[in-house]
């Protein structure tokens, strides 16, 4: 009986692995708000830690776990007069990882809810969704 459900669990590992419908994500970029840090881990090994910029007072970075819906390599706010967001990735309505220019206020505080990085930053997270897919990336917004 043992072997007959771990041949039927490794069957379904190797189906879920194939359909890349996993519960793992081989890349995940977490962002603790409370520190205003994005850690990025692909297939469970931390390459990057780079400080951010999450919601200032009266606006919100919303928590939860989330994978990419859509990018632009540059995108621009119509709901913030235009301003551009590059290296855009989208993961839950209007809000988006993506880089500024504003570098002196990374660290702390300063968005409309958006995550800002440092654009050369944001540009290699951007590369990285792009190659491992978005379906294979979670993005996970903590406290």
């Amino acid at each position: 009986m043992k072997k007959l459900v771990l041949t039927v669990l490794s069957a379904v590992a190797v189906v879920l692995a194939a359909s890349g419908s996993g519960l793992a994500a081989s890349l995940v970029a977490t962002v603790d708000v409370s520190a205003q840090t994005m850690t990025v881990k692909k297939h469970g090994r931390v390459i990057y830690r780079w400080k951010v910029s999450t919601a200032r007072r009266g606006y919100v970075t919303p928590r939860g776990q989330y994978r990419p819906i859509r990018m632009h390599r540059m995108w621009h706010s119509r709901k913030y007069d235009m301003s551009p967001m590059p290296y855009s990735i989208f993961y839950h309505g209007g809000y988006a990882i993506h880089g500024t220019n504003a570098v002196n206020r990374l660290g702390r505080p300063a968005s409309h809810g958006c995550v800002r990085l440092r654009t050369a930053n944001a540009a290699k997270l951007y590369a990285l969704v792009k190659q491992v897919g978005p379906g294979n990336t979670r993005i996970v917004v903590v406290n």
